[in-house]
């Protein structure tokens, strides 16, 4: 496989066109505006010229984040820790040197790099360069990693940083690449009753994750081919789906149960078993996720934090800043205004 054609669009158009972020030549400007996607960091140009061409492309889906940017020259990003997510980025054209904890990555078309949360990581990217991204927010990474698992995770989700595009275990990643990339190039970005459908949106950053977590090697790969749970029963997955479909009722913890067709203390038990979570905790993740979603989308001339966070539940506005800043990074109005 040629490496130039790992991503190449379907159509006549560039990756992601139609989701234009910003375009800018002022390298401040750049620097803030990449700092809302993915988090504050040092941006400083390399060799003599100080010219930029910088421009970003990307669509969030819930937890998940797909884009495409370039820089127009040569430059060091240096965000030291990401935090609270997980970066995949893959090389269009173009290279860059990535230092990641104890490793470097020559990153080519031919191999992407994948920086975990919790490890240092600066960035040499060079003047031609052109990269794909996905961006994971670290919960929703662990909170599948878990469900995957069925226990805590004791540390957290780390990857080996150099993905070899080419080899056999990659190319589920690969399709699963161009695949929503083209799904994405075909939206709307006014909407798409598809894409932006919850369930359907929830099966693509299910997929995203699993495809990462089964086909990139990390701290947690051993245990998911050898040691995984037995599948969780058909009550919880029942339970899982119901909730996702009627996040928006006032759900109580008998209407679940008796939806799911078992008592409350075996929905309690098979979650704590098999999700190590509960089921009105999994509600409450699916309302602020929804919550989250809506902020994204929406205006904030038209639209105001309180009744959004109101309409899905939350009623103590204090605790619901707090869970929302730990699970997004940012406070509510932050997500309203990007």
């Amino acid at each position: 496989m040629e490496a130039q054609r790992h991503f190449a669009p379907a159509g006549a158009g560039p990756v992601l066109a139609n989701f234009p972020l910003f375009r800018t030549s002022d390298l401040e400007e750049a620097r803030n505006r990449v700092s809302q996607v993915f988090c504050d960091h040092r941006l400083r140009v390399m060799g003599s010229s100080s010219r930029i061409g910088a421009e970003m492309y990307f669509r969030p889906i819930r937890g998940i984040g797909v884009g495409r940017m370039r820089y127009g020259a040569s430059v060091a990003i240096d965000p030291g820790e990401l935090g609270d997510f997980a970066l995949i980025q893959m090389p269009i054209r173009g290279t860059e040197v990535v230092e990641h904890g104890r490793h470097t990555v020559n990153s080519t078309p031919d191999v992407a790099s994948v920086i975990s949360p919790t490890q240092p990581v600066s960035i040499r990217h060079g003047a031609d360069t052109e990269k794909l991204f996905v961006r994971i927010d670290r919960d929703t990474l662990e909170r599948h990693c878990r469900q995957h698992l069925g226990g805590d995770l004791r540390q957290p989700v780390e990857f080996l940083p150099q993905m070899s595009l080419p080899d056999s275990r990659c190319l589920s990643w690969v399709r699963l690449m161009n695949w929503l990339c083209e799904e994405i190039g075909h939206e709307n970005p006014q909407g798409d009753p598809i894409l932006d459908s919850p369930l359907f949106s929830a099966q693509i950053e299910q997929m995203v994750i699993t495809t990462l977590l089964l086909c990139q090697p990390h701290n947690y790969s051993e245990r998911l081919a050898h040691d995984g749970p037995t599948v969780a029963p058909h009550f919880v997955k029942r339970t899982e789906r119901y909730i996702e479909e009627n996040a928006h009722e006032p759900l109580t913890i008998g209407e679940i149960a008796e939806h799911a067709g078992v008592s409350t203390r075996s929905l309690f038990a098979g979650f704590r078993k098999y999700r190590n979570t509960t089921p009105m905790q999994y509600l409450k993740d699916v309302r602020m996720q929804r919550v989250h979603e809506e902020l994204l989308r929406a205006s904030p001339e038209t639209t105001n934090v309180t009744c959004v966070a109101m309409r899905w539940g939350f009623s103590h506005l204090g605790h619901f800043a707090v869970d929302y800043k730990r699970c997004f990074g940012e406070s509510p109005s932050a997500t309203l205004n990007r």
